[in-house]
């Protein structure tokens, strides 16, 4: 994760952890202690590798959220799974600035798309299936983004999420992972995000 403040074009970066949640706790413990010093963040990028839901996103491309989700917050019914919106209350997505997300894509070469937060990891076809058929927009999946989204949510802070695929969203073959390549095309993009995170203005 990268927290960016455009006073003094400083950055930041914290391994968030594992998970929405240590995302989320290390995400909002960062921002409070900045709030607190007088030197706020102005954004927050999740950043890592994930798996890519095919042919869309295949292995070693980039993807840039558009829509940040958390797919498995909600309640398991006998219709199926209702997200936690439609229970009444929370939120289940977060939509990063709509400029930054265009810069950005078009910078890196990535996919804009819906990225989806799991806690848990698919490993099946018929669970890439489900979410493909619940996010008809969804390009990759990972751990983080909706947690690190929440306590950008609640600092008012902006966010965005830039993931490098490593394997295929379904069955788990960790022979077919290429985490090395994904970490690699991550880097790179990264390298090609940076003039585009330096210039972006947070009061557009």
């Amino acid at each position: 994760m990268t927290l960016h403040r455009t006073a003094d074009d400083g950055w930041d970066l914290i391994a968030a952890g594992v998970g929405p949640a240590l995302a989320a706790a290390s995400t909002a413990a960062a921002l409070t202690a900045a709030a607190l010093d007088r030197v706020p963040y102005d954004l927050v990028v999740s950043a890592g590798i994930g798996g890519g839901f095919a042919p869309e996103a295949p292995v070693g491309s980039l993807v840039v959220a558009d829509a940040i989700t958390a797919a498995d917050l909600g309640a398991e019914t006998a219709d199926g799974f209702l997200p936690v919106t439609e229970l009444g209350f929370g939120t289940v997505t977060h939509h990063p600035p709509a400029g930054l997300v265009a810069e950005a894509a078009a910078a890196t070469g990535a996919r804009p798309g819906t990225v989806l937060t799991g806690s848990t990891v698919t490993g099946t076809a018929a669970r890439a299936g489900l979410l493909r058929a619940r996010h008809p927009r969804a390009l990759a999946e990972a751990m983080e983004g909706f947690g690190v989204a929440e306590a950008a949510a609640a600092h008012q802070v902006a966010v965005l999420e830039l993931r490098a695929v490593s394997n295929p969203v379904g069955p788990r073959d960790r022979a077919a992972w290429r985490i090395e390549d994904a970490l690699a095309a991550l880097t790179t993009g990264f390298g090609k995000l940076a003039p585009v995170l330096r210039s972006w203005n947070p009061h557009e």
